[in-house]
């Protein structure tokens, strides 16, 4: 079932008598569990018409590089594949996806398009609703609760978005039918770039090397529900008190997956909703309150990349304690090679470099002591936000955004007052030694790190 809620009308232009119903894929990049494409397959076959897919890839897409390029054109590689069982067709073209949705869309009897929240990607769909001739849908797929009906307001905090999401979730944790679409469309002719082998496509692409491709992390549905399988099977227990502990990766790393759209948060709620106890309860809490929060964050608020967008009595606080006193302050380089006195940061830096993924506790005081470390509150916002983006596959989302813009303050609340922070949330290397055992952490990233 589809709820009507997800669903959104970007133009009022007509549906026309054309070659096949477009389903312009972006965000949603899988074949299965994607409200987008099951609403454009059952469109086609409500208009008799066949169903292609069309990607815009992109090399000079925001702070992306061959890292990021690589683990989506793994997935790409696979979707390709998937749709092709079905009779539909997967057309890629080498253009900004907006370009490449209005190219595809001159054939078009209508355009599906699945839903993103950052600047950019609303400009996309603006655009294109603008200008195709014919009418534009939009679909929500890569949240629970849409946007709009969990609230139309920037929300302060988990605890006052968390309610609006728990009342509403019944209706939105459903299973979804594959169905159609009747008719092929794999003999259409279209331009298309070639993605069923995704190295060759990577080299051809042309995008940023100067941060290649990782081995600890494949792209792709398969390898996403693989790997939730296994955390289901061996993590998920106990989920809700070992999470935070950086030595034994306790995590289900969904968040490369989900950045992609390569699986549904519906998908995975449904399968962790299966098992009862704190620890399915506590991860829940992340996937949905804590994920929507994010999207919530972005949506409603235009300055969501910038420190701008923190509230007034943490750029305030953090405004009045800039000329403190830093016993050590670093360059934007030193911090990108890990080249600090802090083995516990190093550590945590020398992992998101490797590996493409940083420990989510970690990254909490990764991003605090950049904080601690630059002298202008701004300037630190910006160098965390480039570095993460830089090297974590699951950066450049809202996810990141939220959880840049919490190192700094926003849905927090203030603290007792200290040097640097003022009253945002202080975190030091003391509670890192006392809560957990940090060293076998810092032992684990050199291992990776010699290999």
């Amino acid at each position: 079932m589809i709820h009507e809620t997800r669903i959104h009308e970007l133009s009022a232009a007509p549906v026309r008598a054309r070659d096949y119903v477009l389903y312009w894929m972006q965000a949603s990049q899988r074949a299965g569990f994607n409200h987008a494409l099951e609403y454009a397959a059952r469109a086609a076959d409500g208009l008799k018409a066949p169903l292609v897919v069309g990607f815009g890839l992109d090399a000079s897409y925001p702070e992306a590089n061959a890292r990021h390029f690589a683990f989506m054109l793994q997935g790409l590689q696979e979707t390709h594949a998937a749709l092709r069982e079905r009779g539909i067709q997967l057309a890629v073209r080498k253009a900004p996806p907006d370009e490449a949705a209005l190219q595809f869309a001159r054939r078009a009897c209508m355009v599906v398009c699945d839903r993103g929240y950052l600047r950019h990607q609303k400009q996309w769909r603006r655009r294109v609703a603008e200008e195709a001739d014919c009418r534009v849908v939009q679909v929500e797929s890569d949240v629970v609760v849409p946007v709009e009906v969990t609230s139309d307001k920037e929300e302060y905090a988990a605890r006052t978005i968390r309610p609006k999401i728990h009342d509403r979730l019944d209706g939105y944790l459903v299973d979804l039918e594959e169905s159609g679409p009747e008719r092929d469309s794999l003999d259409i002719g279209l331009n298309s770039a070639d993605v069923s082998d995704w190295q060759a496509a990577l080299q051809r692409l042309g995008a940023d090397r100067e941060v290649g491709p990782v081995d600890d992390y494949t792209g792709g549905t398969s390898e996403a529900r693989r790997l939730l399988d296994e955390f289901i099977d061996q993590r998920l227990a106990r989920y809700h008190d070992r999470r935070n502990e950086p030595a034994l990766d306790w995590v289900s790393h969904m968040s490369p997956y989900l950045h992609f759209g390569q699986i549904s948060p519906v998908e995975i709620a449904l399968e962790v909703s299966l098992h009862d106890g704190e620890g399915p309860d506590a991860y829940l809490e992340e996937l949905i309150v804590r994920r929507e929060l994010a999207a919530n964050f972005c949506h409603h608020n235009p300055r969501y990349d910038s420190f701008e967008a923190l509230p007034e009595w943490a750029r305030e606080t953090l405004a009045k304690h800039a000329a403190d006193e830093r016993e050590y302050e670093y360059s934007r380089e030193r911090l990108e090679h890990a080249r600090t006195h802090d083995p516990y940061w190093n550590a945590a830096q020398t992992e998101m470099v490797l590996t493409g993924k940083m420990h989510n506790y970690m990254r909490m005081y990764w991003g605090k002591k950049i904080l601690e470390w630059t002298r202008d509150p701004a300037q630190a916002h910006a160098i965390l936000a480039g570095l993460n983006n830089r090297y974590s596959l699951d950066g450049r989302d809202p996810v990141s955004w939220g959880n840049f813009a919490w190192i700094f303050g926003k849905h927090d609340r203030p603290w007792q007052e200290r040097p640097i922070f003022g009253t945002v949330r202080y975190m030091n290397a003391a509670g890192l030694e006392r809560k957990f055992d940090i060293e076998a952490y810092v032992q684990k990233i050199q291992r990776r790190d010699e290999h």
